[in-house]
């Protein structure tokens, strides 16, 4: 693993494509598998909020399904799925604890949108390294992440949605563009890249 990582370190990491995901994983090896029943232990425990001390119960479905599949991973021994789950959970028991309060179904699918792109992301730059071994890695990461999303919509369902929002708040011009956003965001989180929407709003309220 070091002389891996020294490799890529002098042949990748000056890539300006290579998200800070891809660069913080060719710096240092992956957690101890020693510490995975104890860490996913920790992950499972209910949230004591200390605003309301009142434990938050696990009735999100998309969370309950999360926690399903890596207790499933853990006792089937899927290293891929079990490492990639344990992220996701990581990310939603730190976000619960910074909101102090649990997360809707719209916000879990947020954070599994965002891990995708940040695969997305280190493959492209992995690719430019010639680093197939690591594409690999990546995209088997990526296909476990996406059983989660929705239906990614086109273009022109972003757009007809767009214009959906754009008639609601009443935007008039680029000056709007603060209307819209929060609005077709919460709408469309997890079922459209943001950049998209971004892109796509841009050009509706610029013309």
């Amino acid at each position: 693993m070091a002389s891996c990582l020294s490799f890529v370190a002098e042949s990748i990491m000056r890539s300006p494509a290579l998200s800070v995901r891809g660069k913080k994983q060719l710096r240092s090896a992956r957690p101890s598998e020693q510490q995975n029943q104890e860490d996913t232990e920790i992950l499972f425990k209910p949230l004591v909020f200390s605003n309301s001390k009142v434990e938050v119960k696990v009735d999100i479905a998309l969370k309950q399904k999360l926690m399903d599949d890596l207790r499933g991973a853990m006792k089937g021994g899927d290293k891929v799925k079990r490492s990639v789950l344990r992220l996701v959970m990581s990310a939603i028991k730190n976000a619960e604890i910074a909101r102090q309060a649990s997360l809707s179904d719209s916000d879990i699918l947020g954070i599994i949108a965002k891990e995708v792109r940040q695969r997305q992301e280190s493959i492209e730059a992995f690719k430019q390294g010639g680093r197939q071994d690591l594409v690999a890695k990546e995209e088997a990461e990526m296909a476990v992440l996406q059983v989660y999303l929705p239906r990614q919509m086109t273009r022109d369902e972003i757009v007809a949605e767009a214009r959906r929002v754009i008639e609601q708040v009443g935007a008039q011009g680029a000056g709007d563009k603060g209307k819209v956003m929060p609005q077709i965001i919460a709408r469309l989180k997890g079922k459209a890249d943001g950049r998209e929407i971004n892109a796509v709003v841009t050009e509706l309220l610029g013309s």
